[in-house]
């Protein structure tokens, strides 16, 4: 049995940020535990740019941006322990993890999950029609391309939106493929306007909103797939079908966040984002444990990511030096047109400076704002001319806010009409 102060799950954007809050907040032993052979996560194989214009004020590619904390970390006096996988994780914040050197057990104060998220696979899509290869989740043909030097085929066409799918459109364009079109089934693209732009427009290749694959043909290798127009209930509507030949097909089709440890620990999910329930600190129902990054909340932008991370660190090793975070919490609810925000309650006595919300709305929506209130009155209102799920919206509390109002017992924010 091993004995650390803050142990973090994942060595990725959110858990490099944690380890460096954590350090900086004083924690002696602050161990990183990573399953894959270097630190860096999901960012080693994500070698476009535009990352770091929040955190660096410059445009840096995915390994760019990683590499900045890596480095740090490594000359910061943190443990690392590459190759190693976490089995179990208890209420009690003990891990039993496994690498090529056997089992090991690790006992910590605190808790950091920072395990990432992963993509919904073509099992939980129920498309009908054969079973042929060539079928695969958006970021696995990412790492075949950026890691592993591979093609994935020739002839392409995207199910799915999303920021990785949109992104390796333009990937698989610039390698010389045909991508034939990206079909979205909702009305609006769950991706940034900007890779909607850069990556699909300026290569001429269609986004097909209200679509959707309703046929995979082919026996060994695919051949084809059928894409059908959906009516306003997301059902396809007979008659609109249309065949694309193709030899790959692409799932962009939204990302979970990883919660098996999650549950391990009897931390409560939220059936919302599929992360944990967390308050202002990032700590989950399981005391000790705390979230941040996509193992929370799937972000759009991995310079969040860093900024939740370093703060959900340094609370972590606030709770191992013995500091309590208990006290009468503000629910956090979410309001019309408004899917979830986070945190889901804050401790209006604990927020010192400002409070940082960040949330998504339901559904595409101009000419409107963000409307905020503290026990139905109205504290805040922010307008904004294009309001979209595929971007997280973020909202910053004053400190004086809560000060004024100790006592609040729920924080609703809503999206109306300006």
């Amino acid at each position: 049995m091993r004995d650390v102060d803050v142990a973090i799950i994942g060595g990725g954007p959110a858990g490099l940020a944690a380890a460096l809050g954590a350090k900086k907040a004083g924690a002696d032993k602050v161990l990183v535990i990573e399953r894959d052979r270097e630190l860096g996560g999901i960012l080693n194989q994500c070698i476009h740019n535009g990352f770091g214009l929040h955190t660096f004020k410059e445009e840096l590619t995915g390994p760019e941006y990683s590499a900045r904390f890596i480095k740090e970390v490594l000359s910061g006096d943190i443990e690392t322990s590459l190759g190693t996988m976490v089995l179990e994780l208890g209420s009690d914040r003990v891990l039993k993890a496994v690498s090529a050197s056997g089992i090991q057990e690790i006992r910590a104060k605190a808790v950091v999950l920072s395990m990432g998220c992963r993509e919904r696979p073509r099992g939980a899509l129920n498309i009908p029609g054969s079973r042929p290869s060539g079928i695969m989740t958006a970021g696995t043909a990412q790492k075949f391309v950026n890691i592993d030097g591979l093609m994935p085929g020739r002839e392409a066409v995207i199910l799915g939106s999303g920021d990785i799918g949109l992104i390796m459109a333009r990937r698989l364009a610039l390698e010389g493929a045909h991508v034939a079109a990206v079909a979205e089934l909702m009305p609006h693209s769950s991706g940034l306007k900007r890779n909607i732009v850069q990556c699909l427009d300026d290569f001429g290749i269609p986004l097909m909103l209200s679509h959707t694959v309703v046929g995979i043909f082919g026996k060994d290798r695919l051949e084809g797939v059928s894409i059908a127009q959906v009516d306003s209930s997301l059902r396809p509507v007979p008659g609109t079908e249309k065949l694309f030949p193709c030899d790959t097909l692409l799932l962009s089709v939204g990302l979970i966040p990883e919660n098996e440890l999650s549950k391990m620990a009897g931390v409560k999910l939220s059936p919302d984002t599929g992360g944990p329930i967390v308050n202002e600190s990032f700590e989950t129902s399981a005391p000790g444990v705390f979230a941040c990054g996509n193992a929370l909340h799937v972000h759009d932008l991995v310079d969040f990511v860093s900024e939740e991370a370093q703060e959900a660190g340094e609370n972590a090793a606030a709770y191992a030096f013995g500091e309590a975070f208990s006290g009468s919490s503000a629910e956090v609810v979410p309001g019309n047109g408004v899917r979830y925000v986070m945190p889901f309650s804050i401790n209006p006595k604990k927020v010192k400076n400002n409070m940082t919300l960040r949330l998504r709305v339901t559904a595409e929506k101009r000419n409107a704002a963000l409307v905020v209130k503290m026990d139905g009155e109205q504290v805040l209102k922010r307008k904004k001319m294009v309001f979209a799920p595929g971007e997280m919206e973020t909202i910053s509390l004053s400190g004086e806010l809560f000060a004024k109002r100790p006592n609040i017992s729920r924080i609703e924010v809503s999206l109306e009409d300006k």
